[in-house]
C-alpha cells in the first residue's frame, strides 16, 4: 500500500460532485443497502423504463402512497413527491417538538416513507405557517414567485413526463396550502418549458415541458353519485410478486411512517382504483402515459441498449445474481459511449443541459448500483463517535466485502475532498472482508451541520436557503468544473487557527444555493471514495461517513455524522415569567464539542434587567462533557410589562458561540441534531393566582407543565393509573394535555373518576381534542360535538360574550390586550354544538367568517367546574405570550 498524488481522486471527484445534483446522494443514516434477488430483477426491469412522474401536494402526509408505490414499482417509473412544505405548522402526536423541530421530524418521516414505496423526496422553500383557509391568504404569506421557481427547478431537474396533484385548485381542497399547491403546479407546468421564466436556472438545467397534468381525485373530493366515467382509472391495488406485497400493502407501511401525525394505516389488498382528472397538456384516453416513449428509443442511439438489457433480464439467474454482472458491465459501457457522444455533440461543459444527459446519468447511476447489488458488495464507512468539531482528527473505518464469486480488486480509496488517496491492488476474496483505517483531519473552517434551510433567519412563510453550503474537506484540492459545486482554494479561506500550513493545505467543497433548493436534507459532510476493478472495468463508489453503534435492544443503529461547535450553549427553559420583581434562577448548560474547551459564558439582557453573577468561567476537559451554571436574573424596578428576550453567549479563544445542542431521537427516524439559538423569552407581567397544586395528565406532548411551574404552581405529572379518587382530591385543578382524549386510551375507563373529581368541587381543564379518533364519544359531563373549526388569524379581535364571567375576572382581569402577540393561530378544534349547560366566554372569527363562540366552554358540574378550551395555549405559552399565562391562570384558579 502506498500513498500517491490525488490525480485519481481529482478525476473521480468529478463523478461524485456530478451526483450531488442527484438528490439520492443526500440520503443519510441508513444501514448499507442490500438487495434480494427479486429486488435486483425488479431493478433490471426498471433499467429499461425511461419515464418519470412527479406528484405534488402541500405537506408531509398529503401524498398518495399507494399511487406512488404503484408508479415506482409497478410502472417502474422514476417517481418523486414534491411537498411544498416540511409540515412545521402541524401538531405532534409523539412528543413536544413543534415548529422547526417538527418540520425536521416530518422531513425524516417522508424520507422513511420514500425508502419503502420507492419514490424520491423534494421540497420547496415554503414554510408551513399553520392552517390557512384560502389560497389568497397563503400567497400573502408565502412568496408565490419563489415557491413557483422552486417547483420549476425540480421539474427541470427531474424532467417528469407527467405531473399529478393531490388537490384541486379550489375550496374543495379544504386548506389554503392544499389549494395553493394545485394552483402552483398548473403554473409550473407552463413555466418549466418557458426559457424566459427563471432563466437563472438555465446555467444548470434546460427548460422542460411535461406532457400532461392530472389531478388525483377521489371519493373525498366528489359529490355522492357524481359520474366519474370521464376520469382515467388506474388500478393501484395489484400484487407485485417480486416484492411479495400489493401496492396497497406497501402504501400502508409507507404511510405509517407519518407517526408524528398519527397516520398508522391498515393494509389494503385487491383492486384499488385511482382516478385522474385531466388538467393540462395533451389529453390521454386510456393511460396517463399514453403517447410517451418510455423506452430507450427516447435517447438517440439508445435502442440497442434496450435490447442488451432485455438479454440480461432473459438470462438472469435468481439463485446467482452475480452471473449478470458481465452483461451489466457491457450495458454500462454502451451507456458511457452515449455519454461521450452527447458531450461531443453538445460541446464542452454543456452536457449537463442536454436532453439525453438526464437519462444517461440516471441509468448509469442505476446500473452501477445494480452491479453492486449483484456482487453482494458491502460498503460501509463509519467513525467511532457521533460528532466531530472543526479541526478535529478522526479515523474512518472502511469495510468492504465481496459476497460473490466474481473477482473484485480494490484499486484505490480515499476521503473525498481531503486531497490524499491510497493506491491498492487488493483482491477481495469471497466473504473475506477488507477493513481499512483512514486518518482524517477536518478543516478548521467547518460550521455546524445545521439543516441547510434552518441556517439563516427566514420569514413566517419562507425559509431562506444560504448562498452556499460548506461540506467537509481537508488537504489540497484543485477545482472541479461542475455547475453548482465548486472548491475554494485555501488562500481564499480564513486561517481558522491553523496558520499558513492550514491555509495552504485546506480546501472545501461548496454547494451553491440553487443546487441546495429541493434537497430533502443536507448532503453527508464526508464521503469515502472507492475505486474497484470488476472483470477489467473500473468502477467508482462513494460511501457516506456515518456513526454506527450497537444498542442492546435495537441492535445496530446509524446516525448522520454531525459537525458541532467547540461549545454549545443550552438555556434550561423555554420561557421565564416574572410576576413580581423577585429573581429567578436560569440554568445554562455548556456542552463541549471537543476536549479541552475553556472560556466564559454571560447573559445578554434587555435594559433594566440584571444577572448575578455577570459571567461564569468554564473548563470542559473532555469531549461531550457538560457544565451547568446558574444565573440569578431579576427585572429592575421600572421594568415594563411585556415580553423581551435573553441570550446566552459563550466566549472561547475570542470567538463567541450562542447556539445550543438539541438531539431529536425517535426509533422510526435517524437521530437528528439541531443547533437552536440560545435565547429564551423574558416575560414581565402583573399576575395573581389562586391555588397551588396542579395535576397534569400528558396527552400527545406539550410544554404547558413548565409554563405552570414558571408562574409558581406545583405541578405533578400524572399517569393514567394515578387517576383515582384519593389521588385527585389533593389537587386544586387537574389539566389534561393536548389531544389527551385522542392518545390516552385509559381515559374511557377513568372518565367517571374525573367527573366525580369535578362533582366534588374539583376544577378540570381539557385542552384541545382532535374531532376524529377520540377514545370515547363524549369527553365532557354534558354533550358537546367536536369539530375542525378554528381561528387561524392569531391576532383576530376577541369579543367577551359575558364580561361578568368569573373566568374573565378572577384572579386576573382579562382584556383584549391579552390576545395580542399570539403566534401561528388563535385556536383549533372548537366544538360546533354544545349543551346549554356550557357557558360560552368569548367570540372571534377569521375574516369573512361567522363568529365562533366555543374557544372556551365552562360548565358547572356538581360543586366544581369543567372547562374545554381550543385556544392554542400549547403554542403561546412556550412563545412567552403574556396573555396566555393570564388566561391559563384564571382557568386553573376558577372557583378558588
Amino acid at each position: 500500500m502506498r500513498m500517491r498524488s490525488s490525480r485519481f481522486f481529482r478525476a473521480t471527484l468529478l463523478a461524485l460532485l456530478t451526483q450531488l445534483l442527484i438528490p439520492s446522494l443526500t440520503t443519510q443514516a441508513q444501514a448499507p443497502k442490500t438487495y434480494s434477488s427479486s429486488e435486483i430483477l425488479l431493478g433490471l426491469k426498471k433499467l429499461n423504463v425511461l419515464g418519470s412522474v412527479l406528484y405534488i401536494a402541500a405537506h408531509p402526509d398529503d401524498e398518495n402512497t399507494r399511487l406512488i408505490a404503484y408508479l415506482a414499482n409497478g410502472r417502474l417509473l422514476e417517481t418523486g413527491y414534491l411537498s411544498c412544505t416540511r409540515g412545521d405548522g402541524g401538531q405532534n402526536l409523539i412528543g413536544p417538538e413543534l415548529r422547526e423541530q417538527l418540520g425536521v421530524i416530518r422531513t425524516q418521516e417522508l424520507l422513511a416513507a420514500r425508502r419503502i414505496d420507492g419514490g424520491r423526496q423534494f421540497f420547496t422553500r415554503a414554510n408551513d405557517f399553520g392552517f390557512s383557509k384560502t389560497p389568497d391568504e397563503t400567497f400573502t404569506i408565502w412568496d408565490k414567485e419563489q415557491v413557483l421557481s422552486d417547483m420549476v427547478w425540480v421539474i427541470r431537474q427531474r424532467r417528469p413526463d407527467v405531473l399529478i396533484t393531490r388537490f384541486p385548485p379550489d375550496s374543495r381542497a379544504g386548506h389554503g396550502h392544499h389549494t395553493a399547491s394545485a394552483i402552483l403546479a398548473a403554473e409550473a407546468f407552463d413555466a418549466a418549458g418557458d426559457p424566459k421564466r427563471f432563466p437563472e436556472q438555465l446555467k444548470y438545467v434546460q427548460p422542460w415541458q411535461p406532457k400532461r397534468l392530472f389531478w388525483n381525485t377521489g371519493s373525498f373530493f366528489v359529490k355522492p353519485g357524481e359520474n366519474m366515467e370521464g376520469y382515467l382509472k388506474v388500478d393501484a391495488g395489484a400484487y407485485n410478486p417480486l416484492l411479495g406485497q400489493s401496492y396497497g400493502e406497501i402504501a400502508a407501511r409507507s404511510r405509517s411512517q407519518h407517526k408524528s401525525q398519527g397516520f398508522g394505516s391498515a393494509a389494503q389488498r385487491g383492486e384499488a382504483l385511482e382516478y385522474l382528472q385531466y388538467v393540462k397538456g395533451d389529453k390521454a384516453t386510456s393511460d396517463p402515459f399514453e403517447g410517451i416513449d418510455l423506452n430507450w428509443n427516447r435517447v438517440p442511439g439508445g435502442a440497442a441498449i434496450g435490447k442488451m438489457i432485455d438479454d440480461v433480464i432473459r438470462k438472469y439467474d435468481p439463485s446467482n445474481p452475480s452471473a449478470s454482472v458481465a452483461g451489466l458491465l457491457k450495458v454500462r459501457e454502451a451507456i458511457l459511449k452515449l455519454d461521450q457522444q452527447a458531450k461531443v455533440l453538445g460541446g464542452a461543459g454543456s452536457f449537463f443541459r442536454m436532453p439525453e444527459y438526464y437519462w444517461i446519468k440516471s441509468k448509469q447511476e442505476q446500473i452501477e448500483e445494480l452491479i453492486r447489488g449483484s456482487l453482494g458488495l458491502y460498503l460501509e464507512a463509519t467513525i467511532s463517535e457521533p460528532t466531530i468539531a472543526p479541526n478535529q482528527a478522526v479515523a474512518v473505518r472502511l469495510d468492504v466485502l465481496n459476497r460473490s464469486a466474481v473477482p473484485v480488486t480494490v484499486r484505490g480509496v480515499g476521503a473525498l475532498g481531503f486531497g490524499r488517496d491510497t493506491t491498492l491492488n487488493t483482491v477481495l476474496n469471497t466473504e473475506k472482508p477488507l477493513s481499512l483505517r483512514l486518518p482524517l483531519r477536518f478543516a478548521a473552517q467547518l460550521t455546524t451541520s445545521q439543516p441547510y434551510w434552518l441556517r439563516e433567519v427566514g420569514t413566517v412563510g419562507m425559509y431562506h436557503v444560504p448562498d452556499e453550503l460548506l461540506l467537509a474537506a481537508g488537504g489540497e484540492l484543485r477545482t472541479a468544473q461542475v455547475p453548482g459545486v465548486a472548491t475554494v482554494p485555501a488562500q481564499h479561506l480564513p486561517d481558522g487557527g491553523g496558520g499558513k500550513q492550514t491555509r495552504e493545505r485546506n480546501a472545501m467543497l461548496l454547494v451553491n444555493q440553487q443546487n441546495l433548493i429541493g434537497l430533502p436534507e443536507n448532503p453527508a459532510f464526508a464521503y469515502v471514495g472507492l475505486q474497484i476493478n470488476v472483470l477489467g472495468t473500473s468502477l467508482f463508489y462513494s460511501v457516506p461517513v456515518q456513526y454506527k453503534s450497537t444498542d442492546p435492544v435495537e441492535g445496530e443503529k446509524y446516525r448522520p455524522l454531525v459537525v458541532v461547535p467547540p461549545v454549545a450553549v443550552n438555556i434550561g427553559g423555554r420561557a421565564y415569567v416574572f410576576a413580581d420583581n423577585q429573581p429567578k434562577t436560569i440554568p445554562v448548560t455548556l456542552r463541549a464539542g471537543k476536549a479541552g474547551v475553556k472560556g466564559s459564558v454571560a447573559l445578554t439582557l434587555p435594559q433594566g434587567w440584571k444577572s448575578e453573577p455577570a459571567s461564569f468561567t468554564f473548563d470542559l476537559a473532555s469531549k461531550d462533557a457538560e457544565q451547568t451554571v446558574q444565573f440569578r436574573v431579576q427585572p429592575g424596578g421600572g421594568t415594563q410589562e411585556g415580553k423581551t428576550e435573553l441570550r446566552a453567549v459563550a466566549t472561547v479563544d475570542g470567538q463567541q458561540y450562542s447556539r445550543g445542542y438539541q438531539a431529536i431521537e425517535y426509533n422510526h427516524i435517524p437521530t437528528q441534531v439541531l443547533f437552536p439559538e440560545a435565547v429564551a423569552p423574558l416575560v414581565k407581567l402583573d399576575l395573581k393566582r389562586k391555588g397551588q397544586e396542579i395535576g397534569y395528565l400528558m396527552g400527545a406532548g406539550d410544554e404547558v407543565p413548565d409554563a405552570l411551574r414558571q408562574i409558581g404552581y406545583t405541578v405533578t405529572l400524572l399517569k393514567p393509573e394515578d387517576l383515582t379518587d384519593q389521588n385527585l382530591r389533593r389537587f386544586d385543578a387537574v389539566v389534561l394535555g393536548v389531544r389527551a382524549y385522542n392518545t390516552v386510551d385509559r381515559l374511557k375507563t377513568v372518565q367517571p373518576t374525573l367527573l366525580r373529581y369535578v362533582e366534588n368541587g374539583g376544577n378540570l381543564v381539557v385542552q384541545y381534542v382532535v374531532n376524529r379518533g377520540t377514545v370515547m364519544p363524549q369527553i365532557g359531563p354534558y354533550p358537546l360535538t367536536l369539530s375542525s373549526d378554528r381561528v387561524t388569524v392569531e391576532n383576530a379581535p376577541v369579543t367577551f360574550l359575558n364580561p361578568q364571567q368569573p373566568l374573565l375576572n378572577s384572579p386576573n382581569k382579562i382584556t383584549a390586550k391579552d390576545f395580542e402577540g399570539w403566534v401561528q393561530e388563535q385556536g383549533l378544534y372548537y366544538p360546533s354544538q354544545w349543551d346549554p349547560k356550557y357557558q360560552t366566554v368569548l367570540s372571534s372569527h377569521d375574516p369573512g367568517e361567522k363568529a365562533k363562540q366555543s374557544a372556551i366552554l365552562v360548565a358547572d358540574y356538581g360543586k366544581g367546574h369543567y372547562i374545554y378550551t381550543g385556544l392554542s395555549l400549547f403554542r403561546e405559552l412556550p412563545a412567552g405570550v403574556p396573555g396566555a399565562y393570564r388566561l391559563l391562570t384564571n382557568m386553573v384558579s376558577l372557583g378558588k
